[in-house]
């Protein structure tokens, strides 16, 4: 007897998330997107309230692939209590419920955010810095009272304010993980412009000028021993190592979620492949994503 085949069903997208980001000019609506696209949201700043609707359409009509979705809006949109009230109202007979992020700071930090970056409230016009964020608290009362969640920057710091944005529209341990790319690369082809540490292992002997290891490169395990057994090889990875968990802690401590350390040889093909290689081994694991990159290796 034929056993009939059966095609597992594909799973179901997830419904569509939407979060709209508003509040206050000046109290931390950039960071907050900033955040969330770090956090994997598909941001778009500066919608008119009118386009949501469209925006949380096509993004239903996405498959799954644009899941969820951070929109700011704010008083550069014209008409924009009412018209977002619309939107809103809208995307909910969508079958979406949209969350609203309001952020708000007290006046005294507001007028200091904006003599430091010596810019006008967008609706001060001809009057005084504190007549416009008058205008605009007044504007956005009623939109506040109806938001999901209101935080007050006035006292926080961007890490900060990070912190709280991502504790409530992360995932759980996302955002406090440290997405680490450890680079390998030669000083004759020029040091990476981009990187946050540069360790120099030219202090080891060089397997070019072993005839049998030359042609190897530093993924090989003859190559990789000889460098590993050389004075000091292991002692400075156990001590770079050490170095680098520290440093972490204060990335993680300042809401630093990327770093490239790059480590060097002659013509990075051997000594820096082989130590890149173990270390991104060792600082893989709980806190830390770990990707490695040869830049150099093939030059020669």
């Amino acid at each position: 007897m034929t056993v009939p085949h059966t095609v597992p069903a594909a799973a179901a997208p997830l419904p569509l998330q939407l979060v709209v980001v508003t509040g206050l000019s000046g109290a931390g609506r950039s960071t907050a997107a900033k955040c969330l696209e770090d956090l994997g949201w598909f941001v778009v700043d500066n919608l008119p309230p009118s386009l949501l609707p469209t925006m949380v359409d096509l993004g239903s009509r996405s498959q799954g692939a644009v899941g969820k979705i951070a929109v700011v809006v704010d008083v550069r949109s014209r008409a924009f209590s009412s018209d977002l009230r619309t939107a809103l109202d809208e995307i909910g007979r969508l079958g979406v419920r949209p969350r609203v992020l309001f952020l708000e700071a007290g006046d005294d930090a507001l007028v200091r955010r904006f003599e430091s970056v010596r810019r006008p409230h967008p609706l001060q016009g001809d009057g005084r810095l504190v007549d416009g964020i008058a205008r605009e608290r007044e504007l956005l009362r009623d939109l506040r009272g109806g938001a999901d969640l209101v935080l007050d920057s006035s006292d926080l710091n961007v890490h900060e304010l990070r912190g709280k944005v991502t504790a409530a529209f992360g995932v759980a341990g996302q955002g406090s993980r440290l997405q680490l790319t450890v680079l390998s690369f030669g000083f004759k082809y020029g040091l990476p412009v981009d990187a946050d540490l540069v360790a120099d292992v030219r202090f080891l002997p060089n397997p070019h000028w072993v005839p049998e290891l030359r042609p190897h490169t530093g993924r090989d395990v003859a190559v990789r021993d000889y460098v590993l057994a050389q004075d000091g090889a292991v002692e400075f990875l156990d001590r770079y190592e050490g170095l680098l968990r520290l440093v972490f802690d204060g990335y993680a401590r300042e809401g630093k979620r990327y770093a490239l350390v790059a480590v060097g040889c002659t013509g990075g093909k051997h000594r820096s492949v082989a130590m890149s290689e173990q270390l991104a081994g060792r600082l893989a694991g709980e806190g830390v994503d770990v990707s490695v990159v040869h830049r150099d290796l093939g030059r020669e």
